[in-house]
């Protein structure tokens, strides 16, 4: 049975979808930035439909929509240039990749960590409430979940350079010639998720 989305829900839902579309006006790479964005879009409208379904709290649907603001602002800049160290200069703070030597932009870290943080308290929830899961299995199981699903985007990144130009593909990876980058991407996003994990298990223990 199809219910009404809470108004908090809905606001959040129509205000990602206007900054993903305001994030595409005049990015500084259109042939790429659509790539990555319009999946976006569509699943904001399958996220609608299935809370409507199977509905879940605002918390929950309040990490999501943090995550996608993350990859919209990463999508609009490719990820691999996103200027993080010029709005810190513009504010008057030091820049990121000055204070810890970088030699690549971090942004896309900083998404895949992201991943594992915001999304356990969503998979969790939905495996609470719909499979009957215990809340501690279920952080078990959402932990081993994104494991697996940052695991499979890696597998689909490394199908997509072989069938695109060599450009076009580390455009859209935003590996910057890190052989590596695929091994750091999912351990970031397990230990975010690990950690996430152990915060809502010890808040869970703290209730009961």
């Amino acid at each position: 049975m199809r219910g009404k989305l809470p108004r908090f829900q809905v606001q959040l839902i129509i205000g990602i979808a206007i900054f993903v579309l305001l994030c595409l006006i005049d990015t500084p790479f259109p042939s790429t930035a659509p790539l990555q964005s319009g999946p976006t879009l569509v699943f904001l409208g399958v996220l609608a439909g299935a809370l409507r379904r199977w509905p879940m709290p605002d918390s929950a649907v309040l990490l999501i929509c943090i995550f996608l603001v993350l990859h919209t602002i990463g999508a609009r800049y490719i990820y691999s240039y996103v200027p993080y160290d010029v709005w810190l200069a513009s504010v008057g703070l030091p820049e990121l990749n000055d204070i810890f030597s970088w030699e690549r932009n971090h942004y896309d870290r900083l998404v895949h960590f992201g991943f594992g943080v915001l999304m356990v308290h969503p998979l969790s929830q939905v495996l609470v409430r719909y499979w009957s899961v215990s809340p501690g299995r279920a952080l078990y199981v959402a932990v081993e979940f994104i494991v697996a699903t940052s695991a499979l985007y890696e597998i689909f990144e490394w199908l997509l350079t072989l069938t695109l130009a060599p450009e076009q593909a580390d455009a859209y990876n935003g590996q910057q010639g890190d052989m590596w980058d695929a091994q750091k991407d999912m351990a970031l996003a397990a230990v975010g998720a690990v950690l996430a994990a152990l915060f809502e298990y010890f808040r869970f223990r703290r209730k009961t």
